[in-house]
C-alpha cells in the first residue's frame, strides 16, 4: 500500500486571510479529492473526517481545509460568513493546489451542507475539471434554504429577521456561540444549483438524513431528479442534518466506498 504524507499548510486567500489546509498525500496516487465542511463547520468534524477516510482507503490524495469566517484554524470571523466567501475559498484552495506536485485533473469534490452547495456550484462552473461530485445534505438554493427555515424554525427565523442576528451555540464546539447576520440571507439567495444543473453530467452522490430539517430530503430530491448523469441518492434513516452517530457514519462511509469504487 502506498504511504501517506500528511501536511498542514497555511495559505492566503484572495483577501489576504490565512486558510488552513491539510493535505494527506498518497504517494503515486492518480486521484485527488477536495473535502469541504458546511456553514460554521470545520475540517476536523467527525462527518467531514468520515468522508475523507473513505477516499484515503481508496488511495486518493485528500485535501481538507477550514474556510475563513468559521470555527476552524483559518482567519476571519463567523459574523462575516457568506456563501460567496466560502465558495471563493474553495476556488482559492483549488487554485493553490494546481501548483502542487500532487495535483491531478479531473478531481473529485465533496462537501456538507453549504459546502455541498459550493462543491456542486464549482462543478457546474468547471465541469471539465471535476471527475465526480458528492454534495452531502446540500443546500440546493438560497430560496429553498429560506423555505426550510420557515418550515422547521419559524420562530427563530422571525427573530433573526427582526433582530438582524441568528445566535446559536455550536454543537461541535459546545460553549462557542455562533452569530450570523441577516445579510447572510441576501447573499445566499444569489445561489441556486438548478438553473445550471445540466452541467452536472459527471457521477453525483447525494446523501441526506431522514430527519434533516435544514436541507430536508424533499428538497434534495428536487436536485436529484434534475441531474442528467449517473446519480445515487441515499437517505440515512433517523439521521439529522449533521451526522454524529456512529451507526450513521458507518453507513455513510460504506456508501462512499461503494460509490468511489465505481467512479
Amino acid at each position: 500500500m502506498n504511504s501517506i504524507k500528511k501536511e498542514k499548510i497555511f495559505i492566503k486567500n484572495r483577501k489576504g486571510l490565512k486558510i488552513c489546509v491539510v493535505v494527506a498525500e498518497k504517494k503515486n496516487s492518480a486521484r485527488l479529492v477536495f473535502v469541504m465542511h458546511g456553514l460554521g463547520g470545520f475540517k476536523d468534524q467527525v462527518h467531514t473526517q468520515t468522508f475523507a477516510a473513505a477516499f484515503k482507503e481508496k488511495n486518493y490524495t485528500v485535501v481538507l481545509f477550514d474556510t475563513t469566517n468559521t470555527l476552524g484554524e483559518s482567519e476571519g470571523s463567523y459574523e462575516k460568513a457568506t456563501t460567496t466567501s466560502y465558495y471563493e475559498d474553495l476556488e482559492d484552495v483549488v487554485g493553490w493546489a494546481k501548483k502542487q506536485r500532487w495535483y491531478r485533473e479531473p478531481f473529485v469534490l465533496t462537501g456538507h451542507s453549504l459546502g455541498g452547495l459550493c462543491v456542486a456550484y464549482y462543478a457546474e462552473n468547471h465541469p471539465e475539471k471535476v471527475l465526480a461530485v458528492a454534495p452531502i445534505s446540500p443546500v440546493v438554493s438560497g430560496k429553498l434554504g429560506v423555505e426550510a427555515k420557515k418550515r422547521y424554525e419559524p420562530e427563530e427565523f422571525k427573530k433573526w429577521q427582526e433582530t438582524g442576528w441568528q445566535i446559536r451555540e455550536s454543537n461541535s464546539k459546545p460553549g462557542r456561540m455562533k452569530k450570523l447576520p441577516w445579510s447572510y440571507i441576501a447573499d445566499n439567495l444569489k445561489y441556486d444549483l438548478l438553473p445550471k444543473v445540466k452541467k452536472l453530467t459527471m457521477p453525483v452522490l447525494l446523501i441526506v438524513g431522514e430527519k434533516d430539517d435544514r436541507t430536508p430530503k424533499d428538497q434534495v430530491k428536487i436536485l436529484y431528479d434534475a441531474l442528467p448523469g449517473p446519480k445515487k441518492f441515499h437517505i440515512i434513516k433517523g439521521a439529522p442534518h449533521t451526522f454524529r452517530d456512529g451507526k450513521h457514519l458507518k453507513e455513510i462511509k460504506k456508501i462512499f466506498l461503494e460509490w468511489i469504487g465505481k467512479i
